[in-house]
C-alpha cells in the first residue's frame, strides 16, 4: 500500500518558520512534521511515500531524497502552481496505481491505526473512501458552573465529544479520481459528493492522539506532547 502525503501549502499563518521551509519540515521535538509522519507510516506497515510538494518543495527534496536513510521509498509530485488538497492527489494519479491507499495533511500527528480505516473499504464494498474522526478539541479552557452560578472547576482545552472533525487522514479506493477536481479541495468537492452518493464512511477515534501543525503555538504544545509521552506509534 501507498500513502500520499499532501505538503504543497504556502503555510502562511506559521510564519516566520516557514518563510524558507515548507511547514512539513517544521521542527516538532528535534524531527520535522514529516519524519514524524513517516515513522507512523512505517508503524502501520506502509513503506512508499508519494509526496505532493510545492512552496519550497526543493528542501523536502534536500532533506528526504530517495527516503531510504528512512526506511522508505519515496516519490515526488511538483504541482507548479496551487491546486488544493483534492487537485494534488488527483495530480498524483499515475503513481497511485494501488487499489486501496492512504492521503494524509502534511501537518498531521497522530498515532490512529491505518487498519481500522481499511477494514471499512473491506467490509464496504459501496465506499469509496474512509476517513478518520476526532473529538473537537476547544481552543479555550472550559468552566465548569453549578446550577446557582458556583463555579466548580476549570477544564483546559477539552475535547467536545458531541461534536466530530475530520483528521485529514483518508483511506481511499483508485474511484475516488472521478471525483477529484483539477483545482480544489478534496473537503468541498469530493467528500461532500461522495456523502451525497452513501459512499463515504468515517471512523472515530477517540482515545488516539491526534494534532494538527496549524500555528507556532501548536508547535509549541505538540512538542510538549511528544515529551511527555502522548504520542506513541502503536502500529496497525
Amino acid at each position: 500500500m501507498k500513502a500520499a502525503i499532501i505538503a504543497g501549502g504556502l503555510a502562511k499563518r506559521l510564519r516566520p518558520l516557514t518563510e524558507e521551509i515548507p511547514k512539513s519540515l517544521v521542527e516538532i521535538a528535534g524531527k520535522p512534521i514529516i519524519e514524524w509522519q513517516l515513522e507512523w507510516l512505517k508503524a502501520n506497515n506502509i513503506n512508499t511515500v508519494i509526496i505532493l510538494a510545492g512552496y519550497r518543495y526543493e528542501k523536502l527534496i534536500e532533506f528526504l531524497g530517495s527516503g531510504r536513510k528512512f526506511g522508505v521509498s519515496v516519490t515526488y509530485v511538483v504541482e507548479d502552481t496551487p491546486l488544493g488538497t483534492g487537485g494534488a492527489i488527483k495530480n498524483a494519479e499515475p503513481y497511485l496505481s494501488n487499489e486501496v491507499f492512504v492521503a494524509l495533511n502534511g501537518d498531521v500527528l497522530t498515532d490512529i491505526p491505518i487498519s481500522k480505516l481499511i477494514k471499512v473499504l473491506e467490509e464496504r464494498h459501496e465506499a469509496v473512501a474512509s476517513i478518520a474522526l476526532v473529538p473537537l478539541r476547544s481552543p479555550y479552557g472550559v468552566v465548569r458552573v453549578s446550577g446557582d452560578g458556583r463555579i466548580e472547576s476549570f477544564v483546559e482545552k477539552p475535547s467536545i465529544e458531541d461534536y466530530l472533525i475530520n483528521a485529514g487522514v483518508y483511506v481511499m479506493r483508485n474511484e475516488i479520481f472521478r471525483y477529484l477536481p483539477d483545482i480544489g479541495d478534496i473537503e468541498k468537492t469530493a467528500f461532500p459528493q461522495l456523502a451525497r452518493e452513501g459512499k463515504l464512511y468515517g471512523i472515530k477515534f477517540a482515545n488516539n492522539y491526534w494534532r494538527s501543525i496549524d500555528t507556532v503555538k501548536d508547535v509549541e504544545e505538540v512538542t510538549n506532547d511528544i515529551k511527555s509521552g502522548r504520542l506513541k506509534f502503536k502500529g496497525a
